[in-house]
């Protein structure tokens, strides 16, 4: 399993600016804006959809949305930009689920978070591919609701109430939601791999 993408705080007075020029529709500014989020929106497509070219275009939607829905972006409001823009991720990745069957794929996509470095002990590794496996299983079995409330939670750090903000529900619906899928992803591995 990954963790949270991290937050850096050091670049608030840069990224201030930057936001206030992509809110003036500033091209450079916002080749700037994804670069800095690309990884993120990429890494939550891929959690969401799996492999393969649908996570390219949904991103690629993503930061046309993004891109025209900038103007309206209060710079200075409560939300914060990374919560904003993975909102349009989450929902785009929703509603591509929703129109088509979307193969379940492992929630630890190798694109989507680089791994730790290898240990280098084989019995380590196969442990690792195996847990991997045991993993992408058991992500199989939860619904999309679910799934994309433990992404948003365990894998980029969003507080309940910015995942219930991302999913327009109640905090408590999301809590329940990411409680839920913990205890099916739980009881999906098994004795085995829940210790």
């Amino acid at each position: 399993m990954s963790f949270p993408l991290p937050a850096d705080d050091r670049n608030a007075p840069l990224d201030r600016a930057l936001l206030v020029r992509c809110t003036a529709q500033d091209p450079m500014a916002f080749r700037v804006f994804v670069a800095r989020h690309e990884r993120a929106v990429f890494a939550l497509l891929s959690r969401m959809l799996g492999r393969g070219p649908s996570v390219e275009d949904l991103a690629q939607e993503t930061f046309v949305r993004a891109y025209r829905a900038f103007p309206r972006f209060d710079v200075d409001g409560p939300a914060k930009v990374s919560t904003w823009l993975l909102t349009i991720a989450t929902r785009l990745s929703l509603d591509a689920r929703k129109r088509r069957e979307v193969p379940a794929t492992s929630l630890d996509d190798e694109r989507a978070a680089p791994r730790a470095a290898a240990p280098g002990d084989p019995e380590i590794e196969h442990r690792r591919r195996e847990l991997g496996r045991a993993l992408e299983a058991a992500a199989a079995t939860l619904p999309d609701d679910q799934r994309a409330a433990l992404v948003l939670s365990e894998y980029h750090g969003l507080s309940l109430a910015e995942i219930a903000e991302a999913l327009e529900v109640p905090a408590a619906t999301v809590k329940t939601r990411v409680f839920r899928a913990r205890e099916k992803m739980r009881a999906a591995l098994g004795e085995e791999w829940s210790s």
